[in-house]
């Protein structure tokens, strides 16, 4: 059994003052047991435009946020998830969205960009959001071992499309994390149920990190970071504000369940196969 942590920021228009919340932060979850930290997405920056990420893009393996999240990572003795780092890709005018992963020695262990991009009218709103305007999109799910499980990393919008991550559910999956930066309207109608269905048609665990509060360039995100467990319970919610959600993943319990309710062994249809009219 492992602790982990959910982090919650409200990051905003500076690069520098976002890592020291986030070390901060960082340190308490590890103070209070973590052993396994999850920043949100854009932990980094929130800036006044989609297009400033893009000013403070980093070439892969090397930069001022990859730094720190080596640096703490060591620091502290823990795995760190680093919820979206700017990555340069192949388009000088876009970046990747990566999240990088590193262990309790500071190596970057892996990398998933996002692939699911938001591109949204949010309805009854005047927010409009246009993320292919600034980030080119990943092609590949990532799924990696880990001392907590077999890890599978998806970022915001990716948790509305559930055959994403049955996919990564068929390759074994044991904890989904899910960095995000969801806005205040969809969050309120969508968060806490996607998180959980996710959870509960995967019989994983989900920990889901999440910006939360009103950001200096006047976006408002939603927050209520949560750890969830296979049957869907939420062990820990950080509703508002800067904080973490922590709590214990027990591979025992996920196989007890597993064993006890095997819906994945009982599914007939892949999208594949489904019959279309």
């Amino acid at each position: 059994m492992s602790k982990c942590a959910a982090i919650q920021m409200v990051s905003g228009l500076t690069v520098s003052d976002n890592l020291v919340e986030a070390e901060k932060l960082i340190a308490e979850a590890v103070k209070a047991g973590a052993k396994l930290v999850a920043l949100p997405e854009n932990f980094a920056l929130m800036g006044s435009h989609e297009s400033d990420k893009i000013k403070v893009k980093e070439v892969a393996g090397s930069g001022f946020i990859q730094d720190f999240l080596s640096n703490t990572a060591k620091k502290y003795g823990v795995w760190i998830v680093g919820g979206t780092v700017p990555i340069a890709g192949d388009d000088a005018n876009k970046v990747r969205a990566a999240c990088l992963i590193y262990n309790e020695l500071g190596e970057q262990v892996a990398r998933y960009d996002k692939v699911h991009l938001f591109d949204v009218s949010v309805p009854d709103t005047n927010e409009v959001y246009r993320e292919s305007d600034s980030i080119e999109a990943g092609t590949q799910a990532l799924i990696i071992d880990s001392p907590f499980g077999r890890l599978g990393i998806a970022i915001c919008y990716d948790l509305r499309f559930p055959e994403f991550f049955r996919n990564m559910t068929e390759l074994g999956v044991d904890v989904l994390i899910i960095p995000a930066a969801f806005t205040h309207e969809t969050g309120a109608a969508h968060w806490e149920v996607l998180l959980r269905a996710r959870a509960i048609e995967n019989l994983c665990y989900v920990i889901a990190p999440n910006q939360g509060g009103l950001h200096e360039n006047g976006r408002r995100t939603f927050g209520h970071s949560m750890i969830i467990d296979p049957w869907g319970i939420v062990l820990d919610c950080y509703k508002i504000g800067v904080g973490f959600a922590c709590a214990d993943i027990a591979p025992e319990r996920l196989q007890k369940i597993r064993s006890a309710f095997p819906v994945l062994n009982h599914q007939r249809f892949s999208c594949e196969k489904i019959c279309k009219p």
